[in-house]
């Protein structure tokens, strides 16, 4: 439902995006991933046209979002949850965007009920905290049942409980056929949410591929297996073509081979093994091996007087 085409913005000297191109899949949360600095906010806003493109295009369903006749019943956004008139009470504010989208009033009791807010909807959304400002942009991107729904950083704010739930939101509107994506820069919550992820750097795409695959390319993703003949059984496994360590006396960590491919060159081998188990990277360890080199605001070393 989301498409984009040599995607390219630039601001004076400075390129944000530099010729993007995805196609983002019905029924799954694709998490989007990238360093502070990378074009995320960017790409986002121009697939919302908030920004021109330079170059290429950007489609919702098969059209620029400024074509779209009642875009909120098409795609919901959440980019910044403090984007409200702060005099304005939360309930106000859905109603007003209800009445804008043609879209029936019963619908806002709905959402306010589906994210949580309870009475803290009647509150002016500028004395609202930043938690319950979140439960009311979600409100708002869920306002017309769109088949797209885009969030950037949607758990900013929210304690564990609201983290969860958010998590179950995503999941559950992706299980209902619908495109999620999600921007943030939390990595252990993306790894339980994400079924695919879009990383970029500099603006331009490192890594489009499902989640599973992005942790299987780790080079720490690994096979741990423990045998009384681990001298042998590393050797074995280097002249397969995989990499193996031998990190205790009885302990043989390798890397490039499954878990069923050192079992079964084991088993072939005749050799005894008393444990085999896989050792997945976390998102964070792969992020990082992604990312290096396209890290533009890095922090220096501590200064010590």
């Amino acid at each position: 439902m989301i498409s984009l085409k040599n995607l390219s913005k630039r601001y004076g000297d400075r390129v944000a995006v530099d010729e993007l191109s995805l196609d983002l899949a019905t029924g799954k949360v694709t998490g989007f991933l990238g360093p502070n600095g990378a074009g995320k906010s960017t790409t986002m806003r121009l697939i919302l046209g908030l920004d021109r493109p330079s170059a290429g295009h950007a489609l919702v369903g098969g059209r620029p979002y400024r074509s779209l006749v009642n875009p909120l019943r098409t795609v919901g956004a959440l980019l910044d949850a403090r984007a409200v008139h702060p005099g304005r009470s939360g309930h106000a504010h859905l109603v007003a965007l209800a009445r804008a989208n043609g879209i029936p009033r019963r619908r806002v009791d709905e959402v306010l009920e589906e994210v949580g807010m309870g009475a803290a909807a009647r509150r002016r959304a500028g004395a609202l905290s930043l938690g319950m400002s979140q439960r009311l942009g979600i409100a708002a991107a869920l306002l017309g049942d769109p088949p797209v729904l885009m969030f950037d950083e949607p758990v900013n704010g929210l304690d564990p409980d609201g983290v969860r739930w958010v998590r179950g939101l995503m999941r559950s509107l992706a299980a209902e056929g619908r495109t999620v994506f999600v921007s943030s820069h939390l990595m252990s919550e993306m790894q339980q949410t994400a079924d695919h992820l879009v990383v970029i750097g500099k603006g331009r795409l490192l890594v489009d591929a499902p989640l599973r695959e992005v942790l299987a390319r780790s080079s720490l993703t690994a096979v741990v297996v423990r045998s009384p003949h681990a001298g042998e059984l590393a050797e074995r496994l280097r002249a397969a073509g995989a990499e193996a360590e031998r990190t205790a006396e009885h302990e043989v960590v390798a890397t490039g081979m499954s878990v069923e491919g050192v079992g079964d060159l084991a088993f072939e081998a005749g050799i005894r093994v008393h444990e085999l188990r896989g050792r997945e990277a976390s998102l964070e360890q792969a992020y990082q091996e992604l990312t290096e080199g396209s890290v533009e605001f890095g922090a220096g070393e501590r200064v010590r007087g």
